[in-house]
């Protein structure tokens, strides 16, 4: 429990956070985490729902992934980093919000690889940007596969509303294939960032 003040109406209330979550041991919480409910907390004085800021390390030793939602800029413990590296088979990745957890679970779910879909998110914003500039410069997330195709949805904001694009699952296919031309392309050992930021980092 936490006591966590309503930025709307200023009241305090004790709220249930979490700073882990394994789905082995409480499987109800992964289902909390991809549908974002784990994340909001409601005021009972005046019903506004707030964001739950927060470290929070999600471990779902089944699928051998984990997430660490940490501030920007911070760090896992480096105790804790060497240990992890041990972990046979394991995808460690480090994110600074909600969204950005929700979509890495999303991703590894959907059986596809996260540094995959980055390129191919910078793909189609480059590709949008030229007859929609501004979308080059907006947060594409994962949504989820649609259809016999394996289609790729992304979802992202744009004029003050949330809009999804299509992308063929040939274009995942091809971005795998440059990858796996250009193995210098790939994470750093521990819990690593793969982002936008980081992928693109790449190609300037």
């Amino acid at each position: 429990m936490s006591v966590l003040q309503c930025p709307r109406c200023g009241e305090s209330h004790n709220v249930e956070t979490f700073t882990s979550v394994n789905t082995a041991k409480d499987p109800d919480l992964k289902a909390r985490v991809k549908d974002g409910s784990l994340f909001v907390w409601e005021c009972p004085h005046c019903g506004a729902k707030n964001l739950i800021k927060g470290e929070l390390l999600y471990h779902d030793p089944e699928e051998k992934l984990m997430v660490w939602l940490l501030p920007e800029g911070a760090r896992p413990p480096g105790a804790v980093e060497e240990a992890v590296k041990q972990l046979e088979g394991y995808t460690l990745r480090r994110v600074a919000d909600a969204g950005s957890l929700i979509e890495k679970v999303n991703i590894h779910e959907a059986g596809l690889d996260d540094v995959t879909v980055e390129m191919l998110k910078m793909v189609t914003r480059t590709e949008m940007s030229e007859k929609t500039p501004a979308v080059q410069d907006v947060p594409m997330k994962f949504f989820r596969l649609d259809g016999p195709d394996n289609d790729i949805i992304l979802s992202f904001p744009l004029d003050g509303s949330l809009q999804a694009v299509t992308v063929g699952f040939n274009v995942y296919e091809d971005c795998r294939s440059i990858l796996s031309r250009n193995p210098s392309i790939a994470p750093a050992p521990g819990f690593a960032v793969v982002d936008s930021a980081w992928i693109e980092s790449f190609f300037k």
